[in-house]
């Protein structure tokens, strides 16, 4: 499971720390920390300091002790009644307690978090309280403490987006005042070409930091220095990359060094569209002599004749449709397949056994349909059929709650769901998403996986206790599944098998295709909020500040539909007799016995009269002459049997396709990054 295997890594990379960006609120940044001892009961015999840092934040300020057994004290800055230090004169008075290098906070509520080392809900410490840090370096007290202040009057603003203009500028003067440290570079030769501005994105956080690009290397360096002082990408290693949007801008790049990984190696937030396209062509003017970009249509081939499976498909078009697995509201999307969880046993050769995928979630009830769309005809511009989203961070969470506890503390405030909301029975959440007023939700990648571990609460998680008494443990399955693995192997059959194959273009016109938006989307009763599209609203439009960030804040909530990959029809997919089914880069693939139906047309075999006729037909085409045919030797010439098109296929891995009529190339697809060998 993508989500989950990063997350252990960041786990094992900074074991020693208990501290992470997810104690943060949501939208907030880490400055920096500073090594203090928190000073506890300063009038009393049994005085103590306990040995830990203080993280100035942008929110709020953390203590995080080196004791484990010890609570991180998290204080809000907006609850917070004063902050100082003690007056130097009263180190002159014998009966005042002094001590030099000492904060003095006092607040009104402050958080315990993880207390012996444990993931659990917050602990909430009310009541006028003042806590005591005594800093190292006794001579940073002022500067911290002028920090403090200012970001304090920034969270007592009465206005969200008053407060997030003043923390940018904060940020933005700190950016200023820094640059990327060159001395940092692998190598002294390195040629820089550009340096910027941009924060680094993990689910549901960004860090702030400086961007730098040399002819060898992509560096961030954070600002804070955490989780470590650079992060660092040799470009040879970079095999993809990706333009994003990030709530709804085009500010975002992500950056990939494996081929089929879904999870990238990092994510990165520009402040402008112009940093982030100035970055993006010095990557892929160096990888395009080494890699050949994929687009929807080639995976599209692929996928019809079988080269690549269902959830392979899937996860690429995900890709294309800016989903990514570091942000939680364009998070990738799979669709329920399975509508059977209630017998004994799964027959996959039933139609009854699937969901119905020519439908939206939302539209397979017919009668929740019925009350929907009355709902709907009545309801002023702009309508929307669903008040909720098929995909969300809080979705995404309730089905990864028991793998990424701290992420749900994060999205609700220190707090898990209700235990009877919790993500409970596969077949409960199913019959909750055909009934519910409000559920509408599809399913994620890893129900198509080989990690079954979110589906079991390993951390001995103290998620409550259910009406009735039952406290929430593992998930339950359905009567098909003898265990996890079942489950699991049973589910991405489900997605393999045949059914799917001939009806996944139809799931993939409502959520990648023409069915997403206008008309078409009205008909198939695929309408949701205006602002979860792209183009539904232009923030850079909107100057009132308030509204600005009102309005991204219920996008990057509420979720976002994908970007819409194809206008017109999907085509099916190609189904000959299949031999057997064997895994793959561990997910099914379909082996047909061959690439082509008797309905589609086919190309002569290759012969002698054929490769004369073809190079003849390419001798006539204009061509531009600044390209090549192909970039490298070619491997394979054919025609199609009236004679229209002539298709060529070459080392470089692409398949091309010229028309005679109107002498020009019409279509080039690559398909891997392997060679082709011949045409078909």
């Amino acid at each position: 499971m993508a989500f989950t295997r990063k997350r252990r890594q960041e786990q094992q990379l900074y074991s020693k720390e208990r501290f992470s960006l997810l104690l943060l609120n949501l939208e907030e940044y880490y400055f920096e920390q500073h090594t203090a001892n928190h000073i506890i009961n300063k009038d009393c015999r049994d005085e103590r300091k306990i040995r830990g840092s203080l993280k100035i934040c942008s929110k709020s300020i953390i203590f995080e002790p080196d004791e484990k057994i010890q609570p991180i004290i998290k204080i809000p800055l907006r609850d917070c009644i004063s902050i100082e230090a003690p007056e130097d004169n009263e180190a002159n008075n014998p009966f005042t307690w002094y001590t030099p290098g000492v904060i003095s906070v006092v607040s009104n509520q402050a958080f315990l978090i993880k207390e012996q080392n444990i993931i659990a809900p917050y602990k909430t410490e009310r009541g006028k309280t003042e806590y005591l840090f005594q800093l190292d370096v006794a001579g940073k007290v002022d500067d911290v403490i002028q920090t403090l202040l200012q970001l304090n009057r920034a969270s007592h603003l009465d206005k969200l987006g008053d407060q997030a203009a003043m923390i940018t500028a904060i940020l933005q003067s700190r950016l200023a005042r820094t640059s990327f440290d060159k001395n940092r570079f692998q190598n002294v030769s390195e040629t820089l070409h550009m340096e910027c501005e941009a924060e680094m994105v993990t689910p549901l956080v960004t860090n702030p930091g400086h961007v730098c690009i040399t002819d060898a290397n992509l560096y961030f360096q954070p600002l804070n220095g955490y989780p470590k002082p650079v992060v660092h990408i040799m470009m040879h290693n970079v095999r993809r990359i990706y333009k994003r949007r990030h709530g709804l801008m085009p500010l975002g790049l992500e950056v990939f060094c494996t081929e089929n990984d879904l999870c990238s190696d990092i994510y990165l937030k520009f402040y402008n569209s112009q940093d982030r396209d100035e970055l993006y062509f010095y990557i892929a003017t160096y990888l395009e002599n080494h890699i050949t970009e994929q687009t929807a249509e080639s995976y599209m081939l692929q996928w019809q004749r079988g080269h690549i499976s269902n959830y392979q498909y899937l996860l690429h078009l995900n890709n294309l449709a800016d989903r990514s697995c570091n942000d939680l509201s364009q998070y990738p999307v799979f669709p329920w397949i399975i509508a059977d969880y209630s017998s004994s046993e799964l027959d996959l050769t039933k139609p009854e056994t699937f969901r119905d995928l020519s439908k939206p979630v939302g539209a397979l009830n017919k009668e929740r349909l019925e009350r929907l769309l009355t709902r709907y005809r009545e309801m002023p511009e702009p309508k929307f059929m669903y008040g909720s989203h098929y995909s969300s961070p809080g979705y995404v969470l309730f089905y990864l709650v028991r793998v990424a506890p701290e992420y749900m503390l994060c999205l609700q405030n220190g707090k898990f769901d209700h235990a009877d909301r919790t993500f409970n029975s596969i077949a409960e959440t199913w019959k909750n998403c055909m009934d519910g007023a409000t559920d509408f939700k599809e399913l994620i990648p890893e129900f198509y996986e080989n990690d079954s571990s979110f589906l079991v609460n390993s951390l001995k998680l103290d998620l409550g206790k259910r009406q009735g008494g039952k406290m929430v443990e593992h998930v339950e399955l359905p009567p098909w599944a003898s265990d996890l693995d079942d489950f699991l192997q049973k589910s991405q059959n489900a997605l393999e098998s045949q059914y799917v194959s001939e009806h996944l273009h139809e799931w993939i016109d409502l959520i990648f295709g023409y069915k997403q938006k206008g008309s078409e989307a009205i008909a198939a009763h695929n309408v949701f909020h205006p602002l979860t599209y792209e183009g539904g609203v232009d923030l850079n439009s909107i100057m009132d500040p308030n509204e600005k960030v009102a309005l991204l804040t219920q996008i990057l909530e509420f979720g976002q539909t994908p970007k819409q990959l194809f206008t017109t029809p999907h085509p099916r997919r190609i189904i000959p007799k299949f031999k057997s089914l064997s895994r793959t880069s561990s997910h099914n693939v379909s082996i047909a016995e061959s690439p082509v139906s008797p309905s589609e047309e086919s190309f002569e075999d290759l012969t002698e009269e054929s490769i004369t006729l073809a190079w003849n037909n390419i001798a006539k085409l204009k061509l531009d002459e600044q390209h090549k045919i192909h970039k490298e030797e070619i491997t394979g010439i054919a025609v199609s049997c009236n004679g229209s098109s002539v298709f060529t296929t070459s080392q470089d891995s692409t398949l091309k396709m010229f028309s005679k009529e109107s002498k020009t190339l019409q279509r080039s697809v690559s398909f891997s990054n392997m060679v082709s060998s011949c045409c078909h």
